[in-house]
C-alpha cells in the first residue's frame, strides 16, 4: 500500500510538473524572441536549491518540483518599474497577448506530440475483434439490423462489394455511406446464405447498422467515485450477467448502461474462483458528442492491438485525436457553466494522483497518453477568460486595446484577485469532493 502510494505521488509529480515546465517554456521562448528579458526560469518552485545564471537569466531548480515559473522584468503593475524596453509591460500588447497566449499553445502542441509519439513509437490502438470476420454476438434493439433481420451469430460474407470483410473494412465502409441509403449484405446462417438488406439511417451508428461483436466483458478499469466503484467493481471483473440475461459482449453491458435511465442494473461478475451478485446505478454525465448518456464509471479490457504508423499519419492522427478530445473538454466547461453537469464529477489533484499511479501499472503507452490528457486540460483551462489565468490576461489585453490605454493599477489587482478567490473556492469544492471520494457511501 505504502510503495502504491508512493508510485502514485512521484508519477503525478513526473505529469504535472512536465506539463506545467512545457507551460511556463513556451512564456519564455516567446518572451525572448519579442526581447523581453526574462530574470528567472525556475524548475519548481519555492528556496532556490541550485542554478546558474546565463546573461540576464537565472536558471535554477527550487524545492518544490512541481512545475515551474518564469519570472519577467516589469511584469508586474503594482511594482515600481524602470520602463526599460526590455520590460514586460513595456512592450505593445499584441506582443504581450502572444507572450501569454504561448503557454498554452505550447501545451496544445504537446499534446499532438504524445499523440503522435504513442502512434508512431507503439503504434494506434485498436481492439483485436477489427481485424477478424464480421459475426454478430449481439444486435442493438429497435435497431436497424434488427428490423433487416439480423441476429445473433449471424456472419456477414459480403458488404456491397466487399467480400468476406473483416470488423474494420465493414465499419469503414458504413460510415462513408449517405444517409438514407441502404446497405446490401450477404449472411451465413445455419449453413444457409441470406441476402439482407438494412436501411442506413445514421452512418455514425454501426453498432445499431451491423450489430455487435464478440468482445469479453472484462473491466479493464475503474473510474474513482463513480457508481461502479461505489457498487464493488474491480479491473479484472468479467461481466456474466446483467438484469438476468447472460452477457456475450461488451457491447449489450454498454447498450444496458445506457438505457437504464438511471434504474439500478443487477450485475453477476466473475472475480477468482468466485461469483458475486452486484447493484449499480448509472449517473449522467457527458459523451464525446456533447449529448448526455448514462455511464457507470468503468472500462473495458478489450485485446488491443496496435498498428504502426509513418511519421505523417502518426502527426495526423495525434492532431485529430487531439481535436475530439479538446472539443469534449470544451464541451464539459461550458456545461459546468450552466449547471448541466455538477462539479463533483471533477477531479483534482488527488483524483490526478490515482489515475497517474494506475497509468504507471498499465504501462508506458497509458502514462504517456495520461500526460496527453493533462496537457490538453491544461491548455484549455488556461484559455479560460477568468483572472489570473493566461485566459483572463488576454482579455484584461483585449479590453485595454479596445478603450486605447491601459486599466489602472487598482483596477488589475481586483482583477486578479477576483480570479484567485473563484479558483480557490473551485479548488476547495474539487478537493472536497475528491476526498469525499474515498468513501464507500458517498
Amino acid at each position: 500500500m505504502t510503495m502504491a502510494i508512493l508510485t502514485s505521488l512521484i508519477a503525478v509529480v513526473i505529469v504535472l510538473g512536465i506539463m506545467i515546465l512545457v507551460h511556463e517554456w513556451g512564456h519564455f521562448i516567446v518572451a525572448r524572441l519579442c526581447g523581453v528579458r526574462v530574470e528567472i526560469f525556475s524548475f519548481g518552485f519555492g528556496p532556490r536549491l541550485w542554478g546558474r545564471k546565463r546573461g540576464a537569466t537565472d536558471y535554477r531548480l527550487s524545492a518544490l518540483p512541481l512545475g515551474g515559473y518564469v519570472k519577467m522584468a516589469g511584469d508586474n503593475p503594482s511594482e515600481e518599474r524602470a520602463g526599460e524596453p526590455d520590460e514586460f509591460l513595456s512592450r505593445p500588447r499584441w506582443q504581450r497577448a502572444l507572450i501569454v497566449l504561448a503557454g498554452p499553445t505550447m501545451n496544445l502542441l504537446t499534446t499532438v506530440l504524445l499523440y503522435a509519439g504513442i502512434f508512431y513509437f507503439a503504434g494506434l490502438p485498436m481492439d483485436a475483434y477489427m481485424l477478424r470476420p464480421v459475426e454478430l454476438a449481439g444486435v442493438l434493439k429497435n435497431s436497424p439490423a434488427a428490423a433487416a433481420g439480423l441476429q445473433v451469430g449471424d456472419r456477414i460474407v459480403g458488404l456491397n462489394e466487399l467480400q468476406n470483410p473483416t470488423w474494420e473494412q465493414a465499419q469503414t465502409a458504413v460510415v462513408r455511406l449517405q444517409p438514407g441509403s441502404e446497405l446490401r449484405l450477404q449472411v451465413e446462417r445455419g449453413g444457409e446464405s441470406l441476402a439482407v438488406n438494412v436501411p442506413v439511417n445514421d452512418p455514425r451508428q454501426i453498432e445499431g447498422v451491423l450489430g455487435y461483436p464478440k468482445m469479453p466483458a472484462i473491466v479493464d478499469q475503474v473510474q474513482l467515485g463513480m457508481p461502479a466503484e461505489r457498487a464493488g467493481l474491480q479491473a479484472g471483473d468479467q461481466i456474466l450477467e446483467l438484469n438476468g440475461q447472460m452477457v456475450q459482449t461488451w457491447y449489450q453491458v454498454s447498450e444496458a448502461i445506457r438505457g437504464s435511465n438511471g434504474k439500478p442494473l443487477q450485475i453477476v461478475v466473475q472475480r477468482g474462483d468466485r461469483q458475486l451478485h452486484l447493484q449499480v446505478k448509472a449517473v449522467q454525465v457527458q459523451g464525446r458528442g456533447g449529448e448526455m448518456v448514462w455511464q457507470i464509471g468503468m472500462l473495458n479490457r478489450g485485446e488491443r492491438i496496435y498498428r504502426r504508423l509513418g511519421v505523417v499519419d502518426s502527426v495526423e492522427y495525434g492532431a485529430l485525436n487531439s481535436w475530439g478530445l479538446g472539443r469534449q473538454i470544451v464541451g464539459i466547461v461550458g456545461q459546468l457553466f450552466t449547471g448541466t453537469v455538477s462539479i463533483r464529477q471533477l477531479q483534482g489533484v488527488i483524483g490526478i494522483t490515482r489515475e497517474a499511479g494506475q497509468a504507471v501499472k498499465r504501462g508506458p503507452v497509458d502514462f504517456v497518453n495520461l500526460m496527453a490528457v493533462i496537457s490538453l486540460n491544461l491548455g484549455i483551462l488556461n484559455l479560460l477568460p477568468i483572472p489570473i489565468l493566461d485566459g483572463g490576461h488576454i482579455l484584461m489585453l483585449s479590453v485595454e486595446g479596445v478603450i486605447r490605454r491601459d486599466l489602472s493599477v487598482t483596477v488589475k489587482e481586483r482583477f486578479v484577485q477576483v480570479g484567485m478567490v473563484f479558483l480557490l473556492i473551485i479548488l476547495a469544492i474539487v478537493m472536497y469532493n475528491d476526498v469525499l471520494r474515498f468513501f464507500p457511501g458517498r
